[in-house]
């Protein structure tokens, strides 16, 4: 099944379950995320399917308030080229254990929503990736059990501001700034059942195709990932577990095997699409951001 969350003419936000081409509304008012956590999807799909279809509303991310989102940087091929774009070799320490980042909530757009540039910024990437969703909650989960907490997959793309990520991460923190002001999702949920193993990833920048992956080139297995992320800790229902960068899946990695003039960063005005099997496509224009407001600067104390 693939559940989306539209916003209506009136502004309503409404869930519904997609049959071909058509959206049937959910008749009661609720949220993807309660029903979700509630257990209520079966239910929900029968009451959904004697409901007319809708149209002329707006696609929002499917879940638009997760209570978290980690990212992860599960894919090899992605890190290996990532880290030799910064003149480093992969850390033997990825190989033993995954690792993830928090971004922010409050910053995840629908599938055709323009992302400003975050102010102070030169150097706007996408990275094409999938996350899994969270469908029950865990803690201290096993990987043989942790794939039973998966209630759905979306599209996911992380933006990314390369100058400011690299300049705040030489403090030893982040990345924050340079990832946490925009993240989109693509148009629906597709329950686990329905996803393919090699499910193909693909981005095209204002219509050149640009990257091209796999979803079966993981390394580490989304099982995998929600096991360390419930380690000591919960996830909980509506939590987005990404998966990180597939190989080719940014400009970083383009540009540092093609060279940056054949594949620069994204500016206003650009289009960036993005693709994988199943689950649907973000479309998202570039837009100018604010110029950034300056801060106290000064001499150590």
């Amino acid at each position: 099944m693939r559940w989306s969350t539209v916003r209506d003419r009136d502004g309503r936000e409404r869930v519904g379950v997609w049959r071909g081409d058509r959206l049937h509304p959910v008749p009661e008012e609720t949220t993807l995320l309660t029903l979700i956590a509630e257990d209520r999807l079966g239910g929900a799909a029968d009451a959904a399917a004697d409901q007319e279809p809708v149209g002329d509303v707006e696609l929002l991310a499917p879940i638009p308030r997760p209570p978290s989102i980690r990212d992860f940087m599960a894919f090899e091929e992605h890190v290996v080229t990532a880290s030799a774009a910064i003149g480093l070799e992969v850390d033997p320490l990825w190989y033993s254990q995954p690792v993830f980042y928090f971004t922010n909530p409050a910053s995840l757009l629908g599938p055709h929503a323009d992302v400003a540039v975050p102010p102070g910024s030169q150097a706007l990437d996408y990275e094409l990736e999938i996350a899994a969703v969270i469908g029950r909650e865990g803690r201290d989960l096993a990987p043989a059990d942790a794939a039973g907490h998966i209630t759905g997959y979306v599209l996911f793309c992380d933006w990314s501001a390369r100058d400011l990520q690299g300049t705040e991460m030489k403090l030893n923190l982040g990345p924050a700034k340079g990832k946490d002001f925009a993240s989109s999702c693509g148009p629906w949920m597709l329950t686990p059942d329905e996803l393919a193993p090699a499910a193909a990833m693909t981005a095209s920048v204002n219509g050149r195709p640009c990257s091209a992956g796999r979803l079966d080139t993981l390394y580490w297995s989304f099982a995998e990932m929600i096991a360390y992320a419930s380690r000591g800790t919960r996830v909980v229902p509506g939590d987005l577990i990404g998966s990180g960068t597939v190989g080719t899946g940014c400009l970083l990695e383009l540009s540092r095997v093609h060279g940056a003039d054949a594949y620069p960063w994204l500016q206003p005005g650009d289009r960036v699409h993005l693709e994988a099997e199943g689950l649907g496509a973000i479309d998202a224009g570039v837009v100018p951001g604010p110029d950034p407001i300056p801060l106290r600067g000064g001499d150590p104390r």
